[in-house]
């Protein structure tokens, strides 16, 4: 079996160093690493019963340098009492009997441990060297895992695994960019790289295979961030003459079986049901300012806009503004009339005890920064008071009492109150939360939510998977058009009245997959281009191969595409997010092996006159 030495060489008096720098007894001690981990070798000059080979090996040894490739035959043997419960291969070691270099290797830029920092890699070889350190493998490796375990779970399922093309028509309306392909033998014409195969498992349906599933490559010209590559992986799945439970059950039954058999946690401990909770958009928003909350901060929102309108503002000025509004007929009699909502959040005792005068002024220039007029607070007191707050000198008895209940506010919590436009109050809540609740996570592991029935012209929902003793679930979203509507309904509603069979999983507020049923009605799927203002020559032009298609007998269909492999990166995300990818780009989007985006990368690269043709208008 082949090895290789890792940055840190040991003797027998165990002394660190490049090589073995003495040798009491004439043995000589090194460490030998490859996939399996790390062994220690042994070269006894003295080895008996193998002739002159093992004081050959030994003397080899001995000249030794970090990351050499070498070959070791000997005999493997206990350690007995010297045991090294640190390796997993600590109860044994190898007695050498022949050693060979098979190749030499240059001092690294760095060591090869496994907690180390190597953000700031500069050559271009050292993604690989980085490559080498056991976290990274062990990512590779239960990747590797998990999608065996797919394949399986699928194929028992009743799946196909189908392949969907890569070189497709630009037809993405308003998402992500699309890399383009030039094409040599159709001058000043491209191709895009796919997306996602979302058309043409569509297309599978109709074509009567009925379960589809593929590990697909998928590529978005998009901002670079610490989780987010140009290229990446999803699991594709899609079913006919399904209904949206049916979609989560099935990729339930993955998660769990991907969570035992590759990581050994057991999620029927948490959910013995074997499914995972459900949260509708509207609550997820309203709650958590977020459609793919992270319940551990426990923090939810309160909309307070009611109750203010109730008491008249409270004599609270920029309240009254408010109840005054409504009272005039101004929000049309309302709540959802409203150009603005009264929210609040209450940070608990513990965590506020926690928050110097500092901090809490910091949170409000945040709150500032996202447009907000500011951000009112108040500390409750025994007698359910408000102090430390300008609020406390002007709001009724009455109207502190009801928002002391509707919060059940305590001596010592931190109520922090704050006004929103109507359109951008959730997404500002989400980001609210996120800096007041950092100490504020409730649960130490991960859970799982869900949420469903979304408006078809509102940002997007989502489903999440949390591991034990967190928060996630099933959502339904709102990105691409599958409302439930009728013909009739997409006549008369507006887009933001529509109601989506969309769902995403989510995982300690991160989205790890989404998905639809699908609209499978030609008529129907014509209104909602119209909708959502695609004429009906623009809808010809970028997806009449669809369309055609769902005219010959489209069954109903619906599916989801679990990007990374939902349970793949989840243990992992919080140790080396950057490194999930085996060769990542850099925020400039090259590449870290080969710079690939550089100047002169590329000598076909199209002119950005020929790439505005394809552009959306």
């Amino acid at each position: 079996m082949s090895y290789r030495l890792p940055t840190k060489a040991k003797s027998w008096s165990f002394s660190d160093g490049w090589r073995a720098t003495r040798d009491h007894g004439g043995c000589v001690f090194i460490d030998l690493r490859d996939r399996e981990g790390i062994t220690q070798i042994v070269f006894d000059p003295e080895l008996p019963s193998h002739g002159d080979l093992p004081r050959a090996a030994h003397d080899v040894a001995r000249a030794l340098r970090s990351e050499w490739v070498v070959g070791v035959r000997g005999v493997v043997k206990s350690r007995g009492a010297n045991k090294n419960p640190k390796l997993a291969t600590g109860e044994i070691e190898v007695q050498a009997i022949e050693l060979t270099v098979f190749n030499k290797s240059d001092t690294p830029p760095f060591e090869i441990a496994d907690q180390i920092d190597t953000a700031k890699r500069s050559a271009c070889s050292s993604a690989t060297l980085d490559l080498r350190r056991a976290p990274l493998q062990k990512t590779l490796r239960v990747r590797h895992r998990i999608n065996q375990v797919t394949r399986r779970y699928f194929d028992e399922s009743g799946f196909l695994e189908l392949e969907t093309p890569v070189m497709v028509k630009y037809t993405r309306p308003a998402a992500a960019r699309n890399f383009l392909v030039p094409s040599r033998m159709h001058t000043g014409k491209f191709y895009a790289l796919a997306e996602s195969p979302q058309l043409f498992k569509q297309l599978y349906m109709v074509a009567g295979f009925e379960r589809y599933f593929q590990i697909v490559k998928c590529f978005r010209d998009e901002d670079l961030r610490l989780d987010r590559q140009p290229e990446f992986t999803q699991i594709d799945v899609e079913m006919s003459f399904v209904s949206q439970d049916d979609v989560f059950r099935v990729i339930e039954g993955l998660v769990f079986r991907i969570w035992k058999e590759v990581l050994g946690i057991d999620l029927a401990r948490l959910y013995p049901d074997g499914r995972f909770p459900q949260m509708p958009f509207e609550e997820s928003m309203s709650k958590y300012g977020n459609d793919k909350p992270d319940l551990r901060f426990a923090l939810p929102h309160v909309d307070l806009t009611d109750i203010v309108a109730q008491h008249r503002g409270g004599q609270v000025a920029f309240w009254q503004e408010i109840a005054d509004r409504r009272r005039s007929g101004g929000g049309g009699g309302s709540r959802e009339g409203f150009a603005e909502i009264v929210k609040a959040m209450r940070v608990p005792a513990d965590l506020a005890g926690k928050m110097s005068r500092a901090e809490l002024d910091k949170l409000e220039e945040f709150v500032k920064g996202m447009g907000a007029k500011g951000l009112a607070r108040a500390k409750v007191d025994a007698g359910g008071g408000w102090v430390q707050s300008p609020l406390a000198k002007t709001i009724t008895p009455e109207l502190r009492l009801a928002i002391n209940q509707l919060l059940d506010a305590k001596e010592g919590d931190l109520l922090l109150f704050h006004v929103w436009p109507r359109e951008h109050s959730a997404y500002r809540d989400g980001k609210l939360a996120g800096p007041s609740g950092q100490e504020a996570r409730t649960h130490p592991g991960e859970r799982a939510r869900g949420a469903m029935e979304v408006p078809l012209g509102r940002r997007p929902a989502a489903v999440r998977v949390r591991r034990p003793k967190e928060g996630g679930g099933w959502r339904r979203t709102t990105h691409s058009p599958g409302p439930t509507t009728t013909a009739s309904t997409c006549s008369t509603a507006t887009p933001a009245r529509f109601l989506c069979w969309r769902y995403d999983l989510v995982l300690n507020g991160v989205e790890l997959g989404g998905g639809s049923i699908r609209l499978h009605d030609p008529v129907v799927q014509a209104k909602v281009f119209r909708a959502l203002g695609i004429s009906d020559e623009e809808a010809r032009s970028k997806f009449g191969f669809l369309l055609d298609a769902l005219r010959y007998g489209a069954p109903p269909h619906g599916g989801i595409a679990n990007r990374d492999g939902s349970a793949r990166d989840a243990p992992q995300r919080r140790r080396e997010p950057a490194r999930r990818h085996p060769f990542p780009q850099d925020t400039k989007g090259n590449g870290s092996h080969d710079r690939c985006a550089e100047r002169g990368g590329s000598r076909t690269a199209p002119r950005a006159e020929e790439s505005r043709t394809i552009e959306p208008r």
